[in-house]
């Protein structure tokens, strides 16, 4: 298993599908070898998910940099080492390692998953140089349209995406619409050859916290709705929202007394406290500090809503947290595009309110309906049948499946 994301790293979402895929495989019968950077290259460490990696899972970190502050003077580098990623050095520590990996431990199937764009470089050339069937899982989708932006890391990232399909025995998507992407971006990718296991949640991060169910509003008491992680100032632009609050406010139709917003490590805080500042919302909107996992989703559980933004730019892509959210069982209010994956995932699962992100006047008359309902107790929660189809276990039998298809088809 080549990832990049993987404890101690700390700061994404993105580590969470490698760790419980390594935490739920060997039930399956698959013993994972990690394959990883050198701690060094993380831009952000934390231990406080170290101890949930499993006794028996053997890692193994191989040299790697960090471009940006490794190899950089003065804050700049050279272009060409950050292609496709500022984590391209650990090629030079991860193929020699991999293989010397792979001729001790004869695995049978090699698993790589991007972002980051190196990790597929890696599982690329191991796949060719031994011949071993590869996986290659794809959390986001490594290029749009109009994605990546700089004209260099694109063709890269297109080179490095030509070449996984061709080299690829499986390719893995989050979401069908990426799926449906790349089948019709690449006509002679085979169907049964992708295959879609999305993100989840894992019901052994919620043993022992505490939902609390509290209803009663007013005498102080607002409503209380949490945006756990990242808001990415383009992909989940925040600001029509903070408009429509405004607006809400400056109507008397909330007030800080009715209605309180944490947005917990959302990062670009500079720029939304000035827009905060500018709308005078700073009394409804907080910008705070990001929380270990477990104390994040117990966070969650506390509030009376979550709230989620993903942009129409993303559609082929779910936040990690729609999931985590999902399991809650709290009320969640969604700013995101009618059309798109994650609206279809709260469709499919119910408790949302669904309000376009970028329509001011969707956002205002969505945020009235869904306070009313809060304050009534009449907001739907998601379906719990439903959402416990997305458990983590669930997700590492699917790869489990792929796995042995896999290796019964070639005789392993």
């Amino acid at each position: 298993m080549v990832a990049f994301h993987y404890p101690p790293f700390s700061g994404g979402s993105g580590v969470h599908r490698t760790l419980k895929f390594s935490r739920y495989l060997p039930q399956y019968q698959w013993r994972p070898i990690m394959l990883t950077p050198h701690v060094r290259a993380y831009p952000q460490t934390s231990d406080h998910q170290v101890n949930e990696i499993p006794s028996d899972v053997l890692i193994k970190r191989a040299f790697a940099l960090d471009t940006a502050r490794h190899l950089s003077f003065r804050g700049k580098y050279l272009n060409v080492l950050a292609l496709p990623d500022r984590w391209v050095t650990w090629m030079i520590g991860a193929i020699p390692l991999g293989l010397w990996l792979i001729r001790k431990y004869q695995p049978q199937a090699i698993w790589s998953t991007y972002p980051i764009a190196t990790a597929h470089g890696i599982g690329l050339v191991l796949s060719k140089l031994t011949g071993l069937p590869w996986i290659a899982d794809f959390r986001d989708s490594m290029t749009e349209e109009n994605y990546p932006r700089d004209h260099s890391t694109r063709e890269y990232y297109q080179w490095i995406e030509r070449n996984t399909f061709a080299q690829s025995t499986k390719n893995i998507f989050t979401t069908p619409s990426t799926k449906k992407m790349y089948l019709d971006r690449y006509p002679w990718l085979k169907q049964e050859s992708c295959l879609v296991i999305p993100n989840g949640y894992d019901e052994h991060d919620f043993q022992s916290l505490q939902s609390e169910e509290v209803h009663i509003f007013g005498n102080g008491r607002p409503v209380r709705l949490i945006h756990a992680g990242v808001v990415y100032p383009e992909e989940r632009d925040p600001r029509p929202f903070f408009q429509a609050l405004a607006k809400l406010k400056s109507e008397n139709l909330i007030s800080s007394n009715m209605l309180q917003i944490e947005f917990r490590g959302s990062g670009s805080e500079d720029l939304y406290a000035t827009k905060l500042q500018e709308l005078d919302i700073t009394d409804i909107v907080y910008l705070l500090p990001s929380l270990p996992y477990r104390q994040s989703l117990q966070d969650c559980m506390a509030a009376d809503g979550l709230l989620l933004l993903q942009g129409a730019t993303c559609n082929h892509q779910i936040p990690a947290k729609a999931y985590e959210y999902l399991r809650i069982q709290k009320p969640i209010l969604a700013l995101t595009d009618v059309t798109g994956d994650t609206a279809a995932l709260l469709n499919e699962c119910g408790g949302a309110t669904i309000c376009d992100l970028h329509d001011e006047e969707d956002l205002y008359q969505g945020i009235r309906i869904f306070l009313g309902q809060i304050k009534s107790g009449h907001h739907p929660i998601p379906h719990r049948p439903t959402v416990n189809k997305f458990s983590r276990e669930s997700q590492s039998e699917m790869l489990a499946t792929c796995l042995h298809h896999l290796t019964d088809s070639q005789g392993g």
